[in-house]
């Protein structure tokens, strides 16, 4: 009589499980075979080779590729940021970036369909909500240095979505 040791069920697959996972486009990690590999391989050495057989001057390369800093330095406009030890809020031409310790997510104006700040009654705590269209919100707490600071991130938050955001655009 022959007993097996281990579990008996088969492992899940989907993206819930591999987030390389792309329905239709990708096949399962459990059902990919070693076969798999080399047929991609000589595209992606074919694709590798003709880029390295047109080679660019060091200056048009520099100048194709714009680092972020002088993309900003370009737009003159109202900037609201605010940040404590963990999370992050900037809101610029660009949309609405949160981010908390190493998460973040960028919504660009058009995904936005409100914005909405709270504070708190008692404690230094400044909180923004980001409102989509489709029924989500994405708030983010900052911790102020002192109170004195809601009114002036207020005033300069107010500043950028007159800037820049459009409650008409739908």
């Amino acid at each position: 009589m022959e007993q097996r040791i281990g579990s008996n069920s088969q492992p899940l697959e989907g993206a819930g499980f591999d987030p390389a996972f792309i329905p239709g486009l990708t096949s399962p990690a459990s059902a990919r075979t070693e076969d798999d590999g080399p047929e991609k391989e000589p595209e992606v050495a074919a694709a590798q080779d003709a880029e390295e057989s047109a080679p660019e001057p060091e200056e048009t390369a520099e100048a194709a590729s714009p680092s972020e800093p002088e993309e900003e330095a370009d737009v003159d406009g109202p900037v609201f940021e605010a940040s404590d030890r963990r999370a992050r809020i900037v809101a610029d031409h660009r949309g609405v970036r949160l981010s908390l310790d190493d998460q973040g997510c960028e919504f660009r104006w058009d995904e936005i369909g409100a914005v909405e700040t709270e504070t708190a009654r008692f404690g230094k705590r400044y909180t923004v909500t980001v409102h989509t269209p489709d029924r989500r919100w994405y708030p983010i707490e900052i911790e102020a240095p002192a109170r004195s600071h809601f009114t002036e991130w207020d005033t300069q938050l107010d500043a950028v979505l007159d800037a820049y955001f459009e409650e008409d655009a739908e």
